[in-house]
């Protein structure tokens, strides 16, 4: 439970935290540091920087022995993940080695992460729901971050927690939900909200294409 980790790591980012990031992170140092296991949705829109407060979790947890899996809904957003979290650990010259698992891996591939898994060499583990499949077996799982979780069942969340020996869980969501109806729809969760976006962050363009931009 000694933050100065996860405060050293802040620290070395190359860009200051947002307000909204800061006191999410605080709210989550306090649910590690209560005798509870840690429930807690973050809500904030498309790059008010959930991810990054996911990573230093993770790392935190890694830095304390455990492991850490976060589940995404798609392949490409699991792969996006996976490459963000690479970069991160080299350039903050961490040893938590990051192991990948999706669907559309080959056998030998999903094999040789399994491996890599069960041993406990894999301490940050990004995959899709291939994650919460009967063959892993995590060993010292004492993290589960699951994103996008409006896209995702109650018992695909709790599969995930139930390969662990009662973790803490931290969902993300995009999806903005008025407090009153998220205490309806999710009152096993405590809620922190990333209400601010980064300095210098480009707008999120949505447009709509016909197939003339598939190519594209």
């Amino acid at each position: 439970t000694d933050d100065a980790f996860i405060d050293g790591l802040i620290e070395k980012l190359p860009y200051e935290l947002t307000g909204a990031q800061k006191k999410t992170i605080d709210e989550i140092k306090q649910d590690i540091k209560s005798p509870y296991v840690m429930q807690r949705l973050i809500q904030g829109d498309v790059g008010s920087g959930k991810t990054i407060v996911a990573f230093l979790l993770m790392a935190w947890a890694s830095k304390c022995g455990y492991q850490s899996a976060i589940m995404a809904p798609t392949e490409v957003l699991a792969n996006q993940h996976y490459e963000t979290f690479c970069s991160l650990v080299s350039q903050f010259g961490l040893d938590s080695p990051v192991v990948l698992l999706t669907g559309s891996m080959t056998a030998k591939e999903k094999r040789e992460a399994y491996a890599r898994i069960e041993s406990g060499e894999a301490r940050i583990i990004v995959g899709t729901h291939a994650l919460i499949q009967e063959k892993v077996q995590y060993p010292r799982l004492g993290l589960v971050v699951t994103d996008e979780q409006h896209r995702f069942g109650v018992r695909q969340r709790e599969s995930l927690s139930e390969k662990g020996d009662m973790p803490h869980v931290m969902v993300m969501s995009a999806t903005p939900i008025p407090r009153t109806l998220a205490v309806i729809l999710y009152g096993d969760l405590d809620i922190s909200v990333v209400n601010e976006l980064p300095a210098n962050r480009l707008p999120v363009k949505n447009c709509v294409v016909d197939t003339s931009y598939r190519p594209k």
